[in-house]
């Protein structure tokens, strides 16, 4: 042999020792030796204690799926024991020092995660590119402590020591590629002074993956099979089941549910499949569907029901206010656009479900927007059962509340309904929502036959503009204004109502059935207060009605349940019935106090002139009928009547004193020239000529 040829297999030689003794320091050497370095490494860089309290060590084996010659290379698989990371400093100085803000949960030594033990594997073939394949990371007991303060500091938010300034820092070489991440058994708890929460979960592996569209539900009619559209196919598999209990907002939580795999989470190219049903009180909450870059929670995707006893319940769990109302359930689909400039934006699309015994379809937009969230959407029933509006205004029945378990809180002598109005929240959210109902059903036969409304809630102040009934063949349209800002509240109402047939106003009096005649008027007020009761008794503002071609009699008296028309009509009339000609009313309201400026009834018979007042604040009546003959009748009684009383037990009598002298209803006639005026204006041009007000209302117009 050559000297060079000596010289190269010195060389080759020594080459292959070097590589061997390589091999077996790496295959012999005790890598708890680096613990202390590995421990000190990362804590510096988390900037909180980091710690492998166990075995620290490298297996080699082959991969026996690997080809060829490959599968002959022996891969590192690393395993480290009992891994624990802290809390950061300032968080676990704040939780022992603070004793203003002590928080609700003490971590043991202020860990965050805890780890029985890793396992990962390394391609080495794949460091020549690199690159550093995993192919399976596996994670045994994980368990994981987060912790949010009341002043916004938490466990969760990583502050790197040597994060490299965003745009300065070149590209690396490297790439890291993880295939999966699966674990045993975890276990995660929250305790969150922001939120009021004190929850536990606890995670565990299915068994063996869950298709998605097996969940979901949704298959191919024609085929049997789950549906095959790109959203579907491109969703994982659900990999673990989860529980929860605990506390949030103050509030019992529990709950189940599952999702997918780790890996599937940490790749926002891939939607990451979400499935819950949460309880928290009477609410119960279950979706169904996708999260979209779930690390960041960029977005979401579900199917999304919910019920219970109220819809101002969910406030607390998703900050959207809602009014109160009776029992409901609501199932639609939900999108979200969680990182939006202007704030989050959800989409509750195409919902269907029930408030009481009334549907609700529609659709909705939330914006988490600033300085106030707001809410925006259209809303429509086919069918609105009335006595489910009733805790909108204040008029929830003592017999619905009991229904609910609820204490009675109308008082026994009082009619106007006292509930108040919980002005309080209208200032966190804004809202501009419409709203349609095609058939109105209530008891008694209430003639509302359709609503439309428009609600703006702007800084506190709601508008309905314009509230519109149709009823008994007409239309009643309001504009209404209360601003939660005062306390008490401020309202301010316009009210007009057109052509009411008393045929509809009135279909259990068969005498109605043939009546022509109808109801106009117009209403316009101001109030003060927190409830229907309250406002009533500050009232001012004026009420002028007319009715054409009517009818009184006891009987009609008794159906309305009004016991002493009752006694008017049989004192004034006897049983007989007695047509209407024209009733005028213009009523003046002042600090609740209704006082008519002209209330007068004109029928066959004779002409009935009502003066007094009604106090709503109160509730008490002080009324005198005059009545005066047309001279072809002698009345049954000539001398004038009074209502007294109480609206909750009112009295009826007759005045003691000298009979009426003739002419005095006529007297007083002469003196409403405005108010007859102003009454004319609710006769439209149209049907004038068949109005009986009309001559009646002329008439009075020219007395000087």
């Amino acid at each position: 042999m050559t000297k060079t040829g000596k010289v190269l297999t010195a060389i080759g030689g020594l080459i292959v020792l070097l590589l061997a003794a390589t091999v077996i320091f790496v295959m012999t050497f005790d890598w708890n030796r680096l613990k202390p370095t590995i421990n000190d490494k990362v804590s510096a860089e988390l900037q909180r204690p980091f710690a492998i309290r166990g075995n620290l060590g490298v297996d080699w084996s082959r991969q026996g799926d690997e080809p060829g010659w490959r599968g002959w290379v022996p891969w590192p698989h690393i395993y480290a024991e009992d891994l624990v990371l802290g809390n950061p400093p300032d968080l676990v100085s704040d939780k022992t020092d603070n004793k203003d803000n002590p928080p609700a949960t003490d971590f043991p030594a202020g860990e965050m995660v805890t780890l029985k033990r890793i396992d990962a594997s390394i391609a080495p073939l794949a460091l020549l590119a690199q690159r550093v394949w995993i192919p399976r990371i596996w994670l045994t007991q994980p368990d994981a402590k987060l912790l949010r303060l009341a002043n916004g500091n938490n466990n969760w938010t990583f502050n790197l020591a040597n994060s490299p300034v965003q745009g300065e820092a070149p590209p690396s070489a490297w790439s890291v590629n993880i295939d999966d991440i699966v674990f045993d058994r975890g276990e995660i708890s929250l305790s969150d002074a922001t939120l009021k929460a004190e929850l536990h979960a606890v995670i565990d592996p299915l068994g063996k993956p869950l298709p998605f569209a097996e969940v979901t539900g949704k298959r191919n009619e024609k085929k049997d099979k789950p549906v095959t559209d790109k959203a579907q196919s491109n969703t994982p598999d659900y990999v673990f089941g989860w529980k929860i209990d605990g506390k949030y907002q103050g509030q019992p939580l529990s709950g189940s549910g599952k999702i997918g795999g780790m890996l599937s989470m940490s790749d926002a190219s891939v939607p990451f499949p979400l499935q819950a049903d949460v309880r928290s009180g009477s609410t119960r909450v279950a979706v169904v569907g996708t999260l979209t870059d779930p690390g960041n929670l960029a977005g979401l995707d579900l199917q999304l029901k919910f019920s219970g006893t109220s819809l101002d319940n969910l406030y607390p769990l998703i900050g959207v206010l809602l009014p109160a109302t009776p029992p409901y359930n609501t199932d639609g689909r939900l999108i979200a656009s969680l990182k939006q400039t202007g704030g989050a934006v959800y989409h509750y699309q195409n919902f269907n479900g029930k408030i009481g015994d009334s549907d609700i379809n529609g659709s909705l937009t939330y914006t988490a927007s600033q300085p106030r969230p707001k809410l925006t959407g259209k809303m429509s029933s086919e069918k609105l059962r009335f006595t489910d509006l009733a805790p909108l205004i204040g008029a929830d029945s003592n017999q619905e509340k009991a229904n609910r378990g609820e204490r009675n809180r109308q008082p026994a002598n009082k009619v106007l309904p006292t509930d108040k109005f919980d002005t309080k929240s209208w200032g966190v959210m804004d809202a501009d929502v419409t709203y349609a109902a095609k058939r109105i059903e209530r008891d008694k036969s209430l003639p509302l036959s359709n609503l439309s409304t428009h609600v703006a809630l702007n800084e506190g102040e709601l508008l309905l503009d314009p509230l519109r009934f149709g009823m008994a063949g007409g239309n009643l349209n309001a504009t209404l204004r209360l601003n939660g800002n005062k306390d008490p509240m401020t309202g301010k109402v316009d009210l007009h109502a057109r052509r009411l047939q008393l045929k509809e106003l009135l279909p259990q009096v068969k005498a109605m059935r043939n009546s022509l005649g109808q109801l106009n008027g117009d209403a316009s007020f101001t109030a003060t207060g927190n409830s229907v009761a309250a406002l009533l008794a500050t009232s001012n503002g004026n009420l002028r009605l007319l009715l054409n071609q009517g009818l009184i009699s006891r009987s009609l008296m008794e159906l309305l349940g009004l016991n002493v028309g009752n006694y008017l009509v049989a004192k004034l009339f006897g049983d007989d019935e007695v047509k209407i000609n024209c009733a005028v009313a213009d009523v003046q309201l002042r600090n609740g106090l209704a006082t008519p400026r002209l209330f007068v009834i004109d029928t066959e018979n004779a002409i009935i002139n009502i003066t007094g007042n009604i106090n709503f604040a109160t509730e008490r009546l002080d009324l005198s009928i005059d009545p005066e003959s047309k001279g072809l009748r002698i009345l049954t009684l000539r001398s004038p009547l009074y209502v007294k009383g109480t609206f909750k037990q009112p009295d009826a009598g007759v005045k003691a004193g000298p009979l009426i002298a003739r002419g005095a209803v006529a007297a007083v006639l002469g003196v409403a020239l405005t108010p007859a005026a102003a009454l004319l204006a609710l006769i439209s041009p149209s049907e004038a000529d068949g109005n009986q007000c009309t001559p009646f209302l002329q008439k009075i117009k020219q007395k000087k």
